[in-house]
């Protein structure tokens, strides 16, 4: 139930950060703004909504981050994660350790070349 509603957070926080960072202005726009053109018409008064787009970008940006690292926690912890190719495979016990210790196995066999070449 967590998980799920974590995703659900996530996903509504990264929609309302994606518009919130495309609702910012430029910064040419401050350009016009210097020559009194449009500041009667701001929803945030004269100076525009610089300090509290600002303020929700970061809050929006740590949220982000923290959700995104619970996620990763939970679902690196729920048996249905990802583990990998070689568990998956007919006969395979996942291991990839040798049964026998390197001074347990036999020596490799001895290369013979033929002469004259």
């Amino acid at each position: 139930m967590l998980h799920k509603l974590l995703w659900a957070l996530h996903i509504v926080n990264c929609t309302v950060l994606i518009i919130v960072v495309l609702l910012q202005a430029g910064k040419g726009s401050t350009v016009g703004l210097s020559f009194g053109g449009g500041a009667s018409q701001t929803v945030f008064g004269s100076s525009g909504g610089k300090n509290f787009f600002a303020r929700l970008t970061s809050g929006l940006a740590i949220l982000f981050m923290v959700t995104s690292v619970f996620l990763s926690v939970i679902s690196s912890r729920s048996n249905s994660s990802y583990r990998g190719v070689m568990r998956q495979l007919p006969g395979s016990s996942g291991s990839t350790v040798p049964d026998q210790s390197p001074s347990e196995q036999a020596p490799p066999a001895p290369v013979t070349l033929p002469e004259g070449q």
